[in-house]
């Protein structure tokens, strides 16, 4: 792949968008080299943890204004929606239900499209310094593909307007006061960070922590009443179909053998 790079390390996928000299900008040979390293990670039983970041001193610059505006201008209406179903492909719909948990690693410029996958991984991390902006409004646009729904999920409504209409930049540190993302930390500490937060996913039960992630997404766009009826059904199926019998283990740990704490840990799993 050329706009895609993964490396894979100790049960973590580091899917880097690689186009540092266009500061990682999405183009539409990135869309399609990230739905195929994301489908291959899917299978791949090396991966555990995918952390999605940028190649060089970007996370990205958004999408590619020439790729997506002025090229896609040109083609009919019907190559037009092709291209923006693609990058809906894994920007949003694929991180969204990704099977395995994922984390948006942010480690400089992070502009206009790119919010959108941030706020779709499971979790996000950013250098305190990295730089943020919703700059649509300075070309005359408004924010790309679905920034809009992905924003309101994570940023309040007074927060999300503010730097629509007004174009700002902003930092992680404010990133993290404003629900973007979870933490903001020094450059020199981001990688270590990351690691340390995928190595604690990485001992939990991968069934359970999967549908765990579905049932909060599922269960946060219902009512009360529909959400106790799905919730109940979720932890059922959760429990017949979770191959490690996790329940089990753990009541028997905790309540038998007296050999594990919940509330401080994961109960012993017996990886293969």
């Amino acid at each position: 792949m050329k706009t895609v790079k993964v490396d894979i390390e100790e049960g973590i996928a580091w899917v880097a968008m690689n186009r540092p000299d266009k500061r990682n900008a999405i183009s539409i040979e990135m869309a399609r080299e990230m739905v195929a390293a994301l489908d291959s990670l899917e299978t791949d039983k090396r991966c555990e943890v995918v952390v999605l970041t940028g190649s060089g001193e970007s996370f990205s610059a958004g999408m590619d204004l020439k790729d997506y505006f002025r090229a896609s201008d040109k083609g009919s209406p019907v190559e037009r929606a092709r291209v923006y179903r693609l990058n809906a492909a894994w920007q949003w719909r694929g991180l969204l239900d990704y099977p395995k948990p994922t984390i948006a690693m942010v480690n400089g410029w992070c502009f206009g499209g790119a919010f959108t996958p941030v706020v779709a991984c499971d979790l996000a991390v950013a250098d305190e310094k990295a730089q943020f902006g919703l700059s649509e409004i300075n070309w005359g646009i408004i924010p790309a593909g679905v920034v809009c729904k992905a924003i309101s999920t994570v940023m309040s409504q007074r927060d999300a307007m503010y730097y629509i209409m007004t174009g700002e930049t902003f930092d992680g540190r404010r990133a993290r006061e404003i629900g973007l993302v979870n933490e903001a930390v020094p450059a020199k500490n981001l990688k270590k960070r990351v690691k340390a937060i995928a190595d604690v996913l990485r001992k939990k039960n991968p069934a359970v922590l999967r549908q765990a992630k579905t049932a909060f997404r599922h269960a946060s766009r219902m009512s009360w009443d529909d959400a106790a009826d799905y919730l109940f059904a979720k932890s059922d199926q959760v429990i017949a179909t979770d191959p490690e019998r996790g329940r089990e283990e753990g009541l028997r740990q905790f309540l038998d053998e007296k050999s594990f704490r919940p509330g401080l840990e994961p109960y012993k799993r017996k990886r293969k």
